[in-house]
């Protein structure tokens, strides 16, 4: 007789924002997709099964099963794929981690809050209206403040180059960093260390 191992259940979903198809790649509002590729290389993951709307995969971080997701709607439909998850997985609002590009926030900068309104940014606007509140952890990345009379929609989509480009790479890596050390410590030890 064979007996199947109990599979842990998903303690958390690890959101990471941005747009899919290559038109997107490298832009401002593609961040959070930028650091979910520095999270598969830093762990070995790879972020490829299609599940909730979502490019998907399974890891554990620091003791906790994660649901590591990547919506594939556009960024103005992230909550439906959130929602859909997490009512699948029944994880609370404030164990849903989602990481996003920031234009209020200087080139590169992180930070790093435990629940926040959506400062204008549609993808958290979205997650907020259909998952139920505010009440969940986010890490923004700078992605620069757009110069003055720069059209917002043409900030965000705009393709970072040179250093701007290596910075972000950068950024990204730490931000790969500070969603471990937010699932393994809480987020006041990544809010000590990484904002």
């Amino acid at each position: 007789m064979f007996f199947r191992r109990k599979q842990q259940a998903v303690g958390w979903l690890v959101v990471f924002l941005g747009n899919p198809g290559p038109r997107y790649r490298g832009t401002r509002h593609n961040i959070g997709f930028m650091t979910a590729d520095a999270f598969e290389k830093k762990n070995g993951v790879r972020i490829d099964r299609l599940r909730f709307h979502a490019l998907t995969a399974s890891c554990t971080i620091g003791g906790e099963k994660a649901l590591l997701m990547k919506p594939q709607t556009f960024m103005n439909l992230s909550g439906g794929a959130v929602h859909e998850a997490a009512a699948f997985y029944k994880v609370p609002t404030d164990h849903i981690l989602v990481v996003s590009d920031d234009i209020s926030l200087p080139l590169g900068k992180l930070r790093i809050r435990r629940e926040g309104s959506a400062g204008g940014h549609n993808g958290l606007k979205d997650i907020i209206a259909k998952c139920g509140g505010e009440g969940f952890p986010r890490i923004k990345i700078g992605a620069g403040i757009p110069p003055e009379g720069y059209d917002t929609v043409d900030w965000v989509l705009s393709v970072m180059r040179g250093q701007e480009a290596e910075d972000i790479a950068a950024a990204v890596d730490r931000a790969a960093d500070a969603v471990t050390e937010l699932i393994e410590h809480g987020a006041d030890a990544a809010m000590a260390k990484y904002n």
